[in-house]
């Protein structure tokens, strides 16, 4: 074990240790006399002696030494001997065994050893490698504590430094933390790895040098194992623009696999929005800890494994022993329990699995304990066979909550079932209310008798030759007599033995029955008599847009089979097409559904063909069917790294891998069905429904391997292709009894040469022998790892259809606008990582249109337009936004895109004058402006200007005497000047033209031209008042009459106190003159351009570069502290 670092202190003491490993900077030594045959009373003496002298090393027999070159101070890491010219050593941990220190030793060697190299200074050493040693002594007391209770203390301190120093709000919580080191190019940070629901964080304070990191895990673009030049494992996290580097953990795999989980758990939840209503472990994120993850991860495998329902939740997971009496000896393994099943899985792979369902189990009982029979229990099923387990830790109440699960199951679905244990295959092995007839093709009353008789015809295949009937029959015998063997139900033992069955093909007349059992969906078939009845009544006549796809594909399904060339079959398909898309209407129809399920009611009945689309749909391939077919995607990228594994010469060779992923999507989305002759293809239907996704990999890597020379020669992408299609449509099954039937897409070459015959059973055989090591649990962790990759490939191509989108209508730089694409991302993630988000509104819908993707609302907006808008306006910048965002809001639904945003910051960046005093004018008016805003509480709200103040323009007093006749062709030549392919703007109230000067007014603070903008705005403003009074007055009397002007004229100039804009003229307006008293935008236009200084500060260029960098810098720091600030006490930040 690792200790607390301290010094020993024993001078010129006797050599009391022996050294065993040595390197330049370690030395593993072991105590004098321990270990020796004739060396015990020595070896007490030494221990004794240790215990007297050294505290820390006592009776521990090994410990390793930490000596650094130069330097004064030895310190031993893990327990042992003094070094000549040495004065001090440091403990820092023991070994009682050979076996722990070589451990100790082995993780220093592959951690620490190469990483030391890089420092200058030797006492940096000795400070790291202790620091590394306490760090361990941390987490592994951490580890401790947390297997014995839920918030150990070590915990909750980890929890209060990571508040204090990442400050996010409360809803952030944390799942674990490790120590660690961070790589920052050559030079590693040891510090803290903090992981919690969203973020992954790190924080290291070296010297008085603090380092933080916070990588979002939405951010994360790829999550993988690798290694550098001085560590040999390491973790890179790599997101847009940077790789991080992170080692030197305690146990990097649990680590690993936590950082897999929560990054796949994040994404799925923001960007996936198909799966998140699927997944209930995704609904509330605040609640996940560490141990759900691993409770998560194993629960996925337990599903994918035995190919269970996404709803069945893992309840017990026991080692223990089953009785196979096809090998005549117990099989050690481990049983899985779950609410309606229990499953058992040798642990040599392949070796023996058993899947029971409880609506099968009759009985579960306890058996007498003893030595040859450790704790065994006897599980009974319907179909008079017994399965006996043994070695069974707390047998008790394993047993208790079995039978418990057992009488839920019993009294929820009850069923009759057929107990005869009767040899043909072919008959049903239950019996439940309203089943479908044995007709294939219909149990409704849709379908008459007559045509159910003229559809068996067309379904009976035709005439084979004897030899082919043989081969039929042999199969058949070899099946029957496994059933003997090994059971002929859904709780089979099912081995090695019957994979080389399947491979070798199932017999047409057990194909149905055999995919019903493989997959499970006899079970469901029983569980829900009538309920396929009551979708086909619901969901028939209705018409939506999924019937339409549906009638357009129904023609397209094995157009070539006899079995799709009548109404009969045709009908069929409908319905069980319908069906489905009625039962699950987020998946509703996708394309190759109909190629899929076409196969199935070849061999299966209606009812049978609709629950066999359900588990390759809902079960088997998760995730394939819908709007974006992200699992088939998925499993793409998965096959392109198998590609590199297993043909590393055929992927340097097509170093794009893009041409094959593109030509290997039907593969999975078909099962082969519709790039094979479907005699052969079926071969593989029946591998898939055994062995899963997992057939599906192995077969197309040996197709790539049978074509590799060819593939590796070939010229272009095109031609790759061809050779791949050529070698798939030439694929046959000599022993299928049916006549051929060509492939769905069939590519033929232009050669006259026969093309060589390939035999399905000689693939399917190479493609186990070759690539079937591939294990469940590896082809799971593959996924996930793909998962992410492919996730943020959408990301990616959305916004490049928003970039592509937005770049021609503003003339922000294309970088930039990507800067503000990832921003504007971000606040809408903020909003889903911290608050409660309204459903239709901050949920990721990839769905929509790529624009609309993301959206925010007001109060995300407003944090935005802080941060990048150019227009800041001290406390007004925050009334400003609210404006700015209603005028946004075109379909008031309280929510706008990204387009709107970039459009409106073009023109306060890059817009012209005109273009930017528009924008601002249109803030003051309705929509933006309101009765209700939150404005409407200052006293400008009111007009207090006074326009009795003659108009000032630091002219002399001739000049002004013409002021009048100037005013009066101003205005006429506005009038004729207007803009007549626009929609005019109406004209602007007294208010509002008050709240509009208010806001130039804040515009200009902090502006180094301050004092000068001011002088010139208080002019324009008295201007502007005096237009609006002459419009006023013109309205009122027809014509600005001469009188009205010497009155204006007439009265005493100001002094130039009285033309400063916050000043207030005691005499307000009366509140009735503001309904007639107007401006309009080509007043304010041209009153501003009167202004030299005005119309430099409007068009003067803006940088827009370093408000984005500031932005990315503070995005966050500015989110936390105003929902710090919120009144509502869920989302205030923690007071530490």
């Amino acid at each position: 074990m690792w200790l607390k670092p301290e010094e020993v202190l024993l001078k010129n003491a006797l050599k009391l240790w022996v050294t065993q490993k040595s390197s330049c900077y370690f030395i593993l030594q072991r105590r004098r006399g321990h270990g020796e045959g004739g060396g015990r009373l020595t070896g007490r003496l030494v221990g004794a002696l240790d215990a007297v002298l050294d505290s820390n090393a006592r009776v521990a027999p090994f410990r390793i030494l930490l000596q650094v070159p130069g330097s004064q101070v030895y310190s031993p890491i893990a327990c042992g001997e003094l070094l000549n010219g040495s004065d001090v050593y440091w403990a820092i941990a023991t070994g009682a065994t050979l076996e722990e220190i070589n451990q100790h030793w082995d993780w220093l060697e592959q951690n620490l050893l190469h990483t030391l190299s890089v420092f200058d200074n030797k006492d940096d050493i000795a400070s790291f490698v202790k620091g590394k040693v306490k760090a361990l002594i941390a987490e592994e007391t951490s580890s401790r504590l947390a297997e014995q209770e839920e918030e150990p203390e070590k915990f909750r301190e980890a929890l209060v430094k990571f508040e204090a120093r990442f400050n996010f709000p409360e809803a952030e919580k944390l799942v674990t933390f490790y120590s660690c080191c961070c790589w920052k190019g050559r030079v590693p940070r040891q510090g803290w790895l903090y992981l919690s629901i969203n973020h992954l964080c790190f924080y290291s304070s070296f010297l008085g040098k603090e380092l933080k990191l916070v990588v979002p895990w939405v951010d994360i673009q790829k999550l993988e194992r690798t290694s550098n030049v001085f560590l040999t494992d390491t973790i890179r996290i790599t997101t847009q623009n940077k790789e991080r580097d992170f080692s030197m953990f305690l146990n990097l795999d649990e680590v690993f696999k936590i950082m897999e989980q929560l990054a796949d758990v994040t994404l799925r939840r923001l960007l996936d929005n198909e799966v998140f209503d699927l997944d209930p472990d995704l609904q509330e994120p605040s609640q996940i800890t560490k141990r759900d993850l691993e409770a998560r991860a194993q629960n996925e495998f337990f599903r994918a494994f035995f190919r269970l329902p996404r709803k069945e939740k893992l309840r017990s997971v026991v080692d223990c022993s089953l009785w196979t009496p096809f090998s005549r000896c117990h099989t050690v393994g481990r049983m899985f329990t779950s609410d309606s099943y229990i499953c058992f899985a040798s642990r040599e792979d392949g070796c023996c699995n058993v899947v029971l369902p409880l609506r099968e189990v009759v009985s579960i009982e306890k058996m007498e304990d003893t030595s040859l029979l450790p704790n065994p229990i006897i599980v009974s099923i319907r179909s008079k066979m017994a399965f006996q387990f043994i070695e069974l830790k707390d047998r008790e109440s394993l047993v208790d909550s079995l039978l418990e699960r057992l009488r839920q199951v019993h009294a929820n679905r009850p069923a009759r079932y057929d107990t005869s244990d009767s040899d043909n295959m072919t008959s049903s092995v239950f019996h439940s209310t309203n089943m479908c007839s044995d007709h294939k093709f219909g149990d409704l009353e849709a379908v008459s008798p007559q045509n159910r008789e003229e559809g068996d015809k067309e379904m009976s295949p035709p005439l084979h030759p004897e030899a082919l009937l043989s081969r039929e029959q042999i199969k058949i015998s070899l099946w029957n007599d496994h059933f003997v063997e090994y059971g002929r139900t859904v709780c089979m033992f099912r081995t090695e033995k019957i994979r080389k069955l399947v491979a070798m093909g199932i017999p047409e007349s057990l194909r149905g029955r055999l995919w019903l059992l493989f997959s499970d969906a006899v079970t469901d078939l029983a569980l829900h008599p009538g309920y396929y009845g009551s979708l086909v009544e619901e969901s028939l006549g209705r018409g939506c847009l999924v019937s339409e796809e549906i009638e357009r594909d129904l023609h397209r399904s094995l157009p070539q089979h006899p079995a799709f060339q009548n109404e009969t079959g045709i009908a069929a398909l409908r319905r069980v097409l319908t069906a489905y898309a009625h039962r699950n209407p987020k998946i509703g129809y996708c394309q190759s559904m109909n190629i899929l399920t076409s196969v199935l009611l070849l061999y299966a009945k209606e009812e049978e063909a609709f629950w066999l689309l359900v588990a390759v749909c809902e079960r088997m391939l998760p995730d394939y069917f819908n709007h974006r077919v992200i699992g088939a995607q998925v499993d793409q990228s998965v096959f392109e790294e198998l590609i590199k594994e297993h043909l590393p010469e055929l992927a340097e060779h097509m170093q794009d891998l893009s041409a094959l992923a593109s030509v290997s999507l039907s593969w999975f989305l078909t099962l082969f069905l519709s790039i094979m002759p479907l005699e052969s293809a079926v071969n593989v239907v029946d591998c898939f429904f055994y062995d899963g996704i997992k057939a599906i990999f192995q077969l197309g890597l040996a197709v790539l391997e049978a074509n590799a020379e060819e593939l590796c020669s070939s010229k272009d992408d095109g031609q790759a292709l061809m050779v791949l299609s050529r070698f798939l449509d030439h694929i046959k099954n000599e022993d299928s009894p049916d006549p051929p039937v060509g492939s769905h897409h069939a590519f033929f070459s232009d050669d006259q040469e026969p093309y060589p015959v390939t035999d399905i059973a000689d693939l399917i055989r190479d493609a186990y022998e070759k690539f079937g090591d591939q294990s469940v649990e590896q082809i799971e962790h593959l996924r996930c790892k793909h998962r992410i990759r492919v996730l943020q490939g959408h990301e990616d191509t959305t916004k490049q259809n928003v970039l592509r989108v937005v770049i021609p209508d503003v003339s922000i730089l294309p970088e930039d606008l990507e800067q503000l694409y990832d921003l504007f991302k971000r606040e809408h993630m903020m909003r889903c990582y911290w608050e409660q988000p309204r459903p239709e509104a901050l949920r990721h819908d990839p769905s929509r249109p790529y624009v609309e993707q993301y959206r925010i609302d007001a109060r995300q907006f407003a944090h935005l337009f802080q941060l990048v808008s150019p227009w800041t306006c001290g406390a007004h910048t925050e009334i400003l936004a609210e404006r700015t965002f209603r005028l946004l809001d075109d379909n008031v639904d309280q929510l706008i895109e990204f387009k709107a945003f970039v459009g409106c910051l073009d023109i306060m960046y890059n817009g012209e004058m005109n273009e930017k005093i528009k924008l601002l004018y249109r803030l003051h008016i309705p929509p933006a402006l309101t009765e209700n805003d939150r404005d409407s509480q200052s006293p400008l709200k009111n007009p207090l200007l006074s326009t009795s103040r003659p108009l000032v323009f630091g002219k002399s007093n001739g000049d002004a005497a013409d002021y009048q006749k100037q005013l009066k062709q101003m205005i006429k030549d506005l009038a004729k000047e207007k803009d007549k392919t626009e929609k005019e703007l109406p004209k602007m109230s007294q208010r509002e033209f008050i709240q509009f000067c208010k806001t130039l007014y804040s515009l200009f603070h902090e502006d180094p031209e301050e004092n000068h903008l001011y002088q010139a705005i208080a002019t324009v403003t008295t201007l502007l008042l005096q237009i609006g009074e002459v419009g006023q007055s013109s309205s009122s009397s027809g014509s600005c009459s001469q009188e009205c002007g010497d009155e204006l004229l007439g009265a005493g100039a100001p002094s130039p106190e009285d033309s400063v804009f916050p000043e207030v003229d005691s005499r307000a307006f009366p509140e009735t003159s503001e309904g007639d008293w107007t401006v309009s935008l080509e007043h304010i236009l041209a009153s501003l351009l009167t202004e030299q200084s005005l119309v430099n500060f409007f068009e003067k260029p803006l940088d827009i570069k370093s408000k984005l960098e500031n932005a990315k810098i503070n995005q966050y720091s500015l989110k936390t502290f105003e929902m710090s600030h919120q009144s509502q006490a869920e989302f205030k930040l923690s007071n530490l």
